[in-house]
This record gives structure tokens, sequence and C-alpha cells, in this order.
């Protein structure tokens, strides 16, 4: 995934344009449980994806998007 790709999130419809990539921390309590220890996870990619039903950017872990065609 890079800068300029169209983008859906597997939880969405809506199209959005990756802008920037950035890394962040993400605590996924599936798989971590509820009690938050940022020491245990290491940062993974994040798209920053603009919206046009939006009226700024989100970040979204890579993870969880898939490029359209």
């Amino acid at each position: 995934m890079q800068v300029g790709d169209l983008v859906r999130a597997q939880y969405s419809e809506a199209v959005g344009l990756v802008v920037d990539v950035i890394q962040k921390k993400v605590w996924r309590t599936d798989s971590h449980g509820k009690k938050i220890d940022w020491n245990k996870v290491d940062p993974e990619p994040h798209a920053v994806v603009l919206y046009s039903h939006n009226e700024g950017t989100v970040d979204i872990p890579i993870i969880d998007l898939e490029v359209t065609k």
C-alpha cells in the first residue's frame, strides 16, 4: 500500500484515498485482553485515509484495508 492508492476498509463500502503511511500502536482487545500495556505491542503501519464524507483524515491499520482497482 502506498500514497495515492484508493482503499476500502473491510467494514465499509466507502472508498478513500491514502495520503500518508504512518506507524502507530494498536491494542487489540480480542487478542491482548482489556488491560492495556503499551510496552507489549509494537507499532504497525497505518494508512492516513481521506474520505469524501469526512472533514479530515482517518488513521486505519493497513491490515484492515484493501486496495481497490
